[in-house]
């Protein structure tokens, strides 16, 4: 997840949050300890190059339904029969991976797909947790703009003064390794940008587009 150009531009941010929040809300797109299991990450398959230039929202949105094609069967699995993970808890990132904050910054509706996986892991009883870049400080913000679009939102992880200074993938990784403490497992690490996903703490990871860092 990247914030404005990754240089924390948090003033920018919270206004396109508060001017969305006010307007009516954008429809959304249709609607510890458990055994160790190989981390893997699930990407869609290879499409025809794209330039930045070139992506439009109809290809991002489908590219992104086909990156989480298999989660749904695998969510469904990991919460079934003997072996169902103890506590499982999905983790997201925000920014393009579940709202639209590149085509639609101020009314930052749900990314169907994501939308829908959430609220299911939800259903099947996994906590659906989100951990971002965002600061700490747009915290209420960014938990109404996540509830106005329609996701269930167990815990919601963001950065203070001293994590600013911090790496992003060290500061995810982090929060994964808290979340874990607090004795869930997680089954499932959603995001469009390598920092989203790597350093572990997750059984499997689901990388959405991100077309070299357009919509990080």
């Amino acid at each position: 997840m990247k914030l404005v150009g990754r240089a924390a531009a948090p003033v920018v941010l919270a206004g396109a949050l508060l001017a969305g929040l006010a307007g009516p809300a954008a429809a959304a797109a249709p609607a510890h300890s458990a055994p160790a299991v190989a981390q893997a990450t699930v990407q869609a398959p290879a499409a025809a190059p794209l330039s930045a230039a070139g992506v439009t929202e109809s290809q991002w949105l489908a590219d992104v339904r086909a990156a989480l094609a298999p989660a749904r069967a695998y969510i469904e699995q990991r919460t079934s029969g003997a072996g169902a993970a103890v506590r499982p808890a999905i983790v997201f990132d925000i920014d393009n991976t579940t709202l639209q904050t590149h085509f639609h910054p101020f009314s930052q509706p749900a990314i169907g797909a994501s939308l829908e996986l959430a609220t299911y892991a939800h259903a099947r009883g996994v906590a659906v947790v989100f951990i971002t870049a965002r600061p700490d400080f747009i915290e209420s913000l960014t938990r109404c703009a996540l509830q106005r679009a329609g996701y269930p939102v167990d815990g919601l992880h963001g950065r203070d003064l001293d994590d600013l200074f911090q790496p992003v993938q060290d500061f995810k990784t982090a929060q994964r390794a808290a979340v874990e403490a607090e004795g869930y497992t997680i089954i499932a690490n959603v995001g469009n940008n390598t920092t989203d996903l790597e350093g572990g703490h997750a059984d499997r990871t689901f990388k959405l587009p991100d077309y070299n860092g357009l919509l990080s």
